[in-house]
């Protein structure tokens, strides 16, 4: 059974820094790329990041030099570390494992406010 939990989220000043992990678990995941997406209400959920089974990251434009995505494959856990937030990174942020048919983490609410 494949799990995909996330952890972490909250409330930041414009400026600051916040890190979301998630843990994968059900299948070899060490194999497969993991991704970040997030989702303002009433917008399409958009990618934010992904790093592929080797390490190797991609970004989306918005959050390219501030935000940081890792792995460790001895854990099957993937990081997201969030800096230089601004008011326009609030959203509900996910983890998405691209197994099979994909799974979804439960997602996490990131508030940038003053």
């Amino acid at each position: 059974q494949v799990q995909v939990v996330q952890s972490g989220g909250g409330l930041v000043e414009p400026g600051g820094s916040l890190t979301l992990s998630c843990a994968v678990s059900g299948y070899t995941v060490s194999r497969y790329s993991l991704s970040w997406y997030r989702q303002i209400p009433g917008q399409d959920r958009e990618l934010v990041a992904s790093i592929t089974a080797r390490g190797t990251p991609a970004y989306s434009d918005s959050v390219q030099g501030r935000f940081a995505i890792a792995r460790d494959n001895t854990k099957n856990t993937v990081h997201l570390e969030m800096n230089d937030l601004k008011t326009e990174d609030t959203a509900v942020y996910f983890c998405y494992a691209p197994y099979h048919t994909g799974y979804w983490g439960q997602g996490a609410q990131v508030t940038v406010s003053s």
